[in-house]
């Protein structure tokens, strides 16, 4: 549920607890849509790896989803080989579809399969394996990162998308309602993502001091950098539409955590007909941070 943590695409959370299981494939319209729309971030990454990570061999995109992430890291190094992991094969599928759309087909690969014991499959290390948000649906991060680590190339690159900050949507004081409601639902959605945490396999709790982790897991030259994504007011229809379906999934997933007044917000924030809405309002905009930590497998 939460829109600044479930951005991984390699597990199928069916432990038994209704509220944190995830259907990947019906999510894949979403899945797209939010990495389209968060494509300048992705891009801007890329050109900061760009400058330590020359000419790689092969990028792995480790919890890939449908695959947005992976075509563009396809575009933006011409010379590599791109390999798409992820445990659900139908988002695998419109990874490749949108791979041969795109042109990169001849250079991009699929993997399915659960992570992180998936990546024992690669014919050869990665010179670059990205993870965007894809590590925290591992019960134990710590382990998942040795594992990571483990299928590097000698000076290879581990980056790390986790972390950043919750998105914004929407003033503080949208004239209807509360004052803060997005500050509210940034609580519910930080207790769904502790129950999703505890809910997974061999769960472990670890203090997640990214860089710190990269180190333990014997990598080096640790480094980190947020991105913005800022898309002021007023909103383009895609912003819009992506801000809707967010909304929607909290109002769905929270709506036992929510009080009256708050819920009865959201149903006008999402009600197309309704001029307060997210549909129609003027003042709807999209402001995240989003941060990447990397580090290098000694040579």
């Amino acid at each position: 549920m939460a829109h600044h943590h479930q951005h991984g695409h390699n597990h199928n959370h069916n432990h038994g607890h209704e509220d944190t299981d995830i259907d990947w494939a019906a999510m894949a319209p979403h899945l797209e849509a939010q990495a389209e729309l968060l494509a300048p971030v992705y891009e801007r990454a890329m050109a900061w790896l760009a400058k330590e990570v020359t000419e790689p061999g092969l990028i792995v995109d480790a919890g890939s989803g449908p695959g947005v992430v992976s075509c563009l890291f396809a575009e933006a190094f011409p010379g590599a080989r791109v390999m798409a992991v992820d445990g659900t094969e139908p988002l695998l599928e419109r990874a490749r579809d949108r791979a041969a759309r795109q042109g990169v087909g001849d250079r991009f690969g699929t993997l399915a399969g659960e992570l992180p014991g998936v990546l024992d499959e690669l014919d050869y290390p990665a010179d670059l394996l990205w993870a965007s948000r894809s590590l925290h649906h591992l019960g134990d991060q710590r382990a998942g990162l040795a594992a990571f680590a483990a299928r590097l190339a000698p000076g290879g690159t581990l980056a790390l998308l986790e972390g950043g900050l919750p998105s914004r949507f929407l003033p503080r004081d949208i004239g209807i309602g509360r004052p803060g409601l997005q500050a509210r639902l940034d609580v519910v959605e930080e207790e769904w993502f502790a129950r999703m945490r505890a809910d997974l396999p061999g769960a472990v709790a670890v203090t997640e001091d990214w860089p710190a982790l990269l180190a333990a897991a014997g990598l080096k030259h640790t480094r980190t950098r947020s991105f913005l994504l800022d898309l002021p007011a007023p909103a383009s229809d895609r912003a819009r539409a992506y801000i809707a379906t967010t909304l929607s999934r909290v109002r769905e997933a929270a709506a036992d955590a929510l009080d009256a007044d708050d819920r009865a917000t959201l149903d006008r924030l999402l009600d197309p007909a309704d001029p307060a809405s997210v549909h129609l309002r003027p003042d709807v905009f999209v402001l995240s941070a989003y941060t990447v930590h990397t580090a290098v497998r000694p040579v």
